[in-house]
């Protein structure tokens, strides 16, 4: 995989702004490089406080929203959420049926399962609800793609809301212009609506939720003290939806971590505890790699309801139960991905899809839940947008994920008529084929692709050039300022040249940590880390009299001692 070393370009004023905001001129650059301008929103990026969220009552449709559900409230009317089987969906679904009972609504809830219902709405679900006696659906992180189902649900006589943040499906005219589809719902509540003024249109399905009971908690007079209670529900669902950390994506996360530290929640505290973290600053980190993927894991090889009864626990006994099964599926899960990726790399490198500049694999035996999370490692190892592809119980299905300059939604849609049902981000998407049209998919994706040779290179962004000799504890304190770090907010990346490794050990039971004593040739010494292929790399920089590296510097903690370290990124 080639790749390229980009530094952030060099900007004027940050003098000057870092004098009003009391901070250095480097952090401000930090800041403006990832997209914040202007005083005002750096020291809300800064000291952004919940009391900076946008009102809810400025997303499209939530006034009617409010008024149709308080009505439909306090006519008694059965309601039903049907949300999503991932993070998302499942803290959606908590929020919105917490949220519904807190208000007092009848209130049940269904989340489809993987295997048998799909993703999201299918009829199915609406004539199972209709032969319930449900009078109103509202949906969570789906819905905005389900036209077909709605107008059911119309037809049957129920009433529908949808709130959802995915993409609006579109069609391109002759001229190229898109005309939207949006389904016949009753109330639509999604930012990214053409014509929805909210300003943010980040969020999550979890966020869209918790700004409808924000609103209904508001003419209900329900104290907005009461809506903390749901902030780590949003921060959860924010970094295992890989969202962007920024605007007010940022402000769930800081308080929303904060608060899954002393959740109130049994299950959320029973899976910390299994996980073994129960002593822990909570980051992005561990949501997005240790307690994210149990949730996921739950619809992944089960079914999600086991993940939303988690957070329903009343008893720490079930919650304690219930997390040490959803560990456990997780478990499983990496076992099972690590095959089918193993399987997945083997077809690539006996050469079968060489000139693909989309990669298509096809893993019949691969559990269809897994595909989207294979499709991301093979993205990452070949940095090609890559469609995973299984046979399920009713066809072939698939999971894509994509690189920055490869909208996956928008290519699937000039190849539409393969799909029985598609949808999606920009960087990830799920599919159904008609019949067996692997081949043909994978011809024709490849047939409209545009993407160029240097659009095909990985770049590796990085801040600037920070000598190791600037490396100390007042800068650790001045990074502090940009957590959390994730997507679109990334962890600060430096480069330095004129390495020399003074010392080197591979250490770790597969090999994948190697620790470093480094010096440049301006004299500076520092302790080092890499992790990956330890030996590799070790053999890379004794091969080098000197070089250059990419790295972070960090605070290593080690049997009471603290002492700054730096993680290498890569060298050259």
């Amino acid at each position: 995989m080639e790749e390229y070393w980009r530094e952030a370009p060099r900007q004027e004023g940050n003098a000057q702004l870092a004098a009003c905001l009391g901070i250095s001129p480097m952090t401000v650059r930090l800041i403006r490089s990832r997209g914040v301008e202007g005083e005002e929103e750096i020291r809300k990026y800064l000291r952004g406080t919940l009391k900076d969220l946008h009102d809810p009552f400025q997303m499209k449709g939530m006034e009617k929203a409010v008024e149709l559900l308080t009505e439909k409230i306090r006519e008694g009317a059965p309601l039903r959420v049907i949300g999503d089987y991932d993070i998302d969906g499942v803290n959606a679904t908590y929020i919105l049926l917490t949220g519904f009972k807190r208000i007092g609504a009848q209130v049940d809830t269904v989340i489809p399962d993987r295997l048998k219902d799909g993703y999201g709405l299918n009829e199915n679900l609406i004539r199972a609800a209709k032969a319930e006696g449900i009078d109103t659906i509202v949906t969570c992180d789906n819905g905005i793609a389900a036209a077909a189902e709605i107008a059911l649900g119309r037809e049957l006589g129920m009433t529908l809301v949808v709130t959802d943040h995915h993409e609006v499906p579109f069609e391109e005219d002759a001229q190229g212009e898109r005309h939207y589809l949006l389904p016949p719902a009753h109330v639509i509540l999604n930012p990214k609506q053409a014509d929805c003024p909210y300003p943010f249109k980040k969020l999550c399905g979890a966020a869209v939720a918790y700004k409808l009971i924000q609103a209904l908690y508001r003419r209900h007079f329900i104290p907005e003290e009461e809506l903390l209670d749901f902030l780590e529900f949003v921060a959860m669902a924010t970094v295992g939806d890989i969202m962007e950390l920024q605007g007010e994506n940022r402000i769930f996360v800081r308080y929303g971590l904060e608060r899954l530290e002393q959740t109130k929640n049994l299950g959320y505290r029973a899976l910390i505890m299994v996980n073994g973290l129960g002593e822990k600053k909570l980051t992005p980190y561990h949501v997005g790699f240790v307690l994210g993927p149990c949730i996921n894991a739950s619809g992944r090889l089960d079914t999600a309801r086991r993940a939303l009864n988690l957070l329903t626990s009343e008893t720490w006994e079930n919650a304690q139960e219930l997390a040490g099964d959803l560990k456990a599926l997780n478990d499983s899960r990496k076992e099972l991905t690590i095959k089918g990726t193993e399987e997945a790399i083997a077809l690539i490198e006996s050469g079968a899809f060489g000139q693909d500049r989309v990669l298509v694999i096809y893993l019949p035996d691969c559990h269809e839940s897994l595909a989207g999370i294979i499709a991301g490692r093979l993205k990452e190892r070949y940095y090609r947008p890559c469609f995973v592809l299984t046979r399920g119980e009713e066809g072939i299905k698939g999971s894509g994920r994509s690189i920055e300059t490869y909208s996956m939604y928008e290519e699937m849609t000039k190849v539409k008529d393969l799909f029985a049902k598609f949808g999606g981000h920009p960087m990830a998407a799920g599919l159904s084929l008609k019949g067996e049209q692997v081949e043909e998919f994978r011809r024709r994706i490849n047939e409209v692709c545009t993407l160029s040779r240097e659009e095909l290179m990985a770049v590796q962004d990085f801040d600037g050039v920070l000598r190791l000799q600037y490396v100390g504890e007042q800068l650790l304190k001045e990074l502090e300022l940009l957590k959390p770090y994730g997507k679109g907010n990334p962890q600060p990346l430096f480069a330095e040249s004129g390495v020399r490794m003074k010392s080197g050990r591979v250490m770790g039971k597969d090999q994948n940590v190697l620790k470093l004593q480094l010096k440049t040739v301006q004299g500076a010494q520092m302790e080092g880390i890499y992790f990956g292929d330890g030996n590799r790399m070790l053999e890379d920089m004794e091969a080098k009299e000197s070089f250059s590296m990419l790295y972070y510097p960090e605070v290593n903690e080690y049997m009471g001692k603290h002492t700054i370290q730096i993680v290498v990124k890569g060298v050259r």
